[in-house]
């Protein structure tokens, strides 16, 4: 799976990010794993709504618009719920349970999503 950076407007490195490119794998996303570590988030896209069924754990969702602003925060989406992010919504960060806040993250904020480098 493709690597990611998550970064703030003011170039604060917020998460590594897992980039679930294919269908396959936004289909799996989280699924049939027992954690997510913290500094560490799924990015799928295109996505307006995740479900967390047959999920381990709680989550953080941070739906982002067309230009990587946060459109929709969703915190403590435990398993076996819906989460919609609204029609302005064109992918979804996944983070462990908590990570909204203690990243600072809110609706309106500029992200930027970098790949690694393939020497990282």
């Amino acid at each position: 799976m493709k690597v990611a950076r998550l970064t703030s407007a003011d170039g604060r490195e917020l998460a590594r990010v897992e980039v679930a490119a294919t269908a396959r794998q936004r289909s799996r996303g989280l699924l049939g794993r027992a954690a997510l570590l913290p500094g560490h988030a799924m990015w799928l896209a295109p996505c307006r709504s995740i479900h967390t069924v047959g999920m381990q754990f709680t989550i953080d969702v941070v739906f982002l618009d067309r230009d990587d602003r946060v459109a929709v925060i969703r915190e403590n989406v435990v398993p076996f719920r819906l989460a919609w992010g609204g029609w302005r919504s064109r992918g979804v960060l996944e983070f462990a349970a908590g990570e909204v806040a203690r990243l600072g993250l809110a609706c309106g904020q500029q992200l930027t999503l970098r790949n690694e480098s393939a020497d990282s």
